[in-house]
């Protein structure tokens, strides 16, 4: 498939596995429901093999039953990109109606984006790549415009994907009254000093992004089968992993990279 070519996918493809791999199951953070705050989680790819092989395992109870007639190559970004960032739109609490502003626009965001758009948000994206502005705009964003221009509209939310911290005060900036910003990187570069009265009064929040839940990657495959999401797909055999993390780096991916085991 050519780099940035977007193609509609079906929800299918047997077992998959999210990013969490096990909780204690008995911790006050599990009890309430934020299993993803656990001390004792383990992370497949992290804490277990099963980023770059042709088979793994994962405990049952944390694995997603999936119909079998689909691509696993087209499902793949739906269960490590999909599932997170579902996790950060629920975490900026944007609603129907609502404007939502995205900063970075790879592969969580332009899933993300959808939902939004799905559940009846204005959603408003900045990015410095051309190529992804015209991705934003294709999937029916209400505008695409450079990191660091100025957002058309008062933001009621806001996901910060790019791992900058010098984009925090910028998407706070553009929060209208009470608004929230979502960061959802696993690793962020420093934020600098922030302004009360231009980035924190009139109560926004500043609220981070740790993994996913079991029950957000349920309500994500679900609503993914009904919206029918557009994937922007780049396709890598395993064995150029390290050519697709280069790649990655150097920001030459327009959407979602996937490695193909061709098993």
């Amino acid at each position: 498939m050519a780099r940035g070519a977007a193609e509609r996918i079906p929800l299918g493809a047997q077992v998959g596995i999210a990013w969490l791999r096990s909780t204690c199951g008995v911790c006050r953070h599990c009890g309430r429901g934020a299993e993803n705050l656990c001390p004792s989680s383990v992370y497949t790819g992290w804490d277990a093999d099963g980023g770059y092989a042709e088979f793994a395992t994962v405990p049952e109870a944390y694995a997603y039953r999936l119909p079998d007639d689909a691509d696993p190559v087209r499902l793949a970004p739906l269960l490590c990109a999909g599932i997170i960032g579902y996790r950060a739109l629920r975490r900026s609490g944007i609603r129907p109606g609502g404007r939502l502003g995205i900063w970075g626009f790879g592969a969580s965001a332009h899933l993300s984006a959808q939902i939004a758009i799905a559940q009846g948000a204005e959603v408003h994206v900045f990015t410095r790549s051309a190529e992804a502005q015209e991705l934003a705009r294709r999937l029916g964003v209400a505008s695409a415009q450079d990191t660091h221009d100025a957002s058309p509209v008062p933001l009621d939310a806001a996901v910060l994907f790019a791992p900058v911290g010098a984009l925090v005060p910028v998407a706070l900036a553009a929060l209208d009254r009470g608004g929230v910003l979502a960061v959802a990187g696993i690793h962020l570069s420093d934020v600098p000093p922030l302004n009360y009265q231009d980035h924190l009064f009139y109560e926004r929040e500043v609220r981070s992004v740790t993994a996913n839940t079991r029950a957000d990657g349920a309500e994500f495959l679900a609503l993914a089968a009904r919206v029918r999401l557009e994937l922007s797909i780049v396709r890598y055999p395993l064995e150029q992993a390290d050519r697709a993390l280069e790649d990655l780096a150097a920001d030459k991916i327009t959407g979602v990279a996937v490695l193909e085991t061709g098993a």
